[in-house]
């Protein structure tokens, strides 16, 4: 970010002087940064998953069945199924997207093009010259680059874990690809090489206000329904540990498949969060699990199911719970409100309402990739009911960000009063 300030006079070589943290002035090859650093991207979690693979081949039986680039190929596979491949499994196709791999690797885009960001911000025109209106393309021809690179080891990764029996889609990892990089490493490119901060500066600022309240909408509501999520599965933890015993696993496999189920714990949060908003999901054509009904049928031995509750009518209590999201989303935008103080009713009645649409929104495409297919005949239908759960979103924290950032308004305005009686 440094490097958008304007250009200081410099003597002879003053590009090769080291910096006040001790890197060089020398500007690095914008190409070469940005591609290498999808490259890293893509590489850093998927090295983990195939480590993990080895080591869960090694403790399944010691190692006596294949050889240690079968443990690789599985966690190549795990890695290409977070970036919605969807593989074959005995001849039945599974294509929902353990989401615990996907935000791992998103992680990983996050750290590195925030790197990638810091090390071109140099490139194109300084900040007073972004500020008088020169056209600037540095981050999206880092964008670009960035996704170049991974996307090539994401075809490369396809290509030699393919198999007749397992199928991944290489197209799909391809569009997940650019899809993880625009949502993810762009913003961090651009955070990272400052010029995020001058094109915020440039939009209102109730519209940066209601970003921030969304962001933070989202957030608690996704924290009330992991906590909701572990509150259930802790309730059902002896049918969890039933279910274990069940499937006769050994030390070494309880392990890898206890790392299965993390890795599908997010895609339980959204579940969850599905089930809060009312609409509640699906675990199989012609299911229904909702805080009114649950219609339930045969399940597969998944110790996550056991949050799931008894079929049948619920308890009153657990119908009420549609009332958490309104509440979580005005507590949200009040807290945020509180660190951005406004006396005007219109804004604080925008960045509530507006901020909760938009987190609403936001939560309904998450949603929409936690489902899939996971198996044949009725687990190819399991997954939120995402169109409701739009419209149950949208309305549940737009109505309680609209209270909430009223109410801190009030509070806001009573205080100033106060202050200057």
């Amino acid at each position: 970010m440094t490097s958008l300030l304007p250009p200081r006079a410099a003597g002879p070589r003053a590009s090769d002087r080291p910096s006040a943290d001790g890197r060089s002035d020398r500007q690095r090859p914008l190409a070469l940064v940005a591609s290498l650093g999808g490259v890293a991207a893509a590489l850093a979690p998927l090295l983990v998953l195939a480590a993990v693979g080895v080591i869960g081949w090694f403790t399944a039986d010691a190692g006596a069945h294949g050889t240690p680039s079968d443990g690789m190929r599985i966690g190549a596979l795990a890695w290409l199924m977070g970036h919605g491949s969807g593989v074959t499994v005995q001849g039945a196709d599974v294509g929902i997207v353990p989401l615990g791999v996907t935000a791992m690797s998103a992680w990983a885009m996050w750290r590195l093009g925030h790197r990638v960001g810091d090390a071109v911000s140099g490139h194109g025109p300084d900040a007073d010259r972004i500020a008088d209106g020169e056209r600037d393309f540095t981050v999206p021809v880092a964008v670009a680059l960035f996704f170049v690179g991974y996307a090539v080891v994401a075809v490369v990764v396809a290509s030699v874990a393919a198999s007749v029996d397992t199928e991944p889609s290489t197209a799909r990892v391809v569009w997940w690809s650019l899809l993880m990089t625009l949502a993810v490493a762009a913003p961090a490119i651009a955070i990272g090489s400052g010029r995020a901060a001058i094109w915020a500066a440039l939009a209102p600022a109730v519209v940066r206000d209601g970003v921030g309240a969304a962001l933070s909408v989202l957030g608690w509501f996704l924290a009330a329904s992991a906590l909701a999520f572990v509150a259930a599965l802790l309730a059902g933890a002896g049918d969890a540990a039933t279910t274990m015993s069940q499937l006769h696993l050994s030390a070494g496999d309880a392990v890898v498949y206890s790392l299965v189920n993390a890795g599908l714990a997010p895609n339980a949060v959204l579940f969850s969060g599905s089930f809060l908003l009312g609409p509640g999901f699906a675990v199989g054509g012609g299911t229904m699990v909702s805080p009114g009904l649950v219609v339930l049928g045969p399940l597969p031995l998944l110790p996550l199911l056991a949050a799931l509750p008894g079929a049948g009518a619920t308890a009153g209590w657990v119908a009420s719970l549609v009332a958490a999201p309104p509440v979580v989303a005005a507590l949200a935008t009040a807290w945020w409100q509180r660190r951005r103080p406004t006396l005007r009713w219109d804004h604080g009645a925008l960045r509530g309402c507006g901020g909760g649409i938009v987190a609403g929104v936001a939560f309904a495409a998450l949603a929409s990739v936690a489902g899939g297919v996971a198996g044949p005949g009725r687990m190819q239908h399991v997954g939120p009911f995402v169109p409701d759960v739009l419209v149950h979103a949208i309305t549940a924290f737009g109505v309680g960000g609209l209270v909430g950032g009223l109410v801190m308004t009030w509070w806001q305005r009573r205080h100033a009063l106060e202050s200057a009686g």
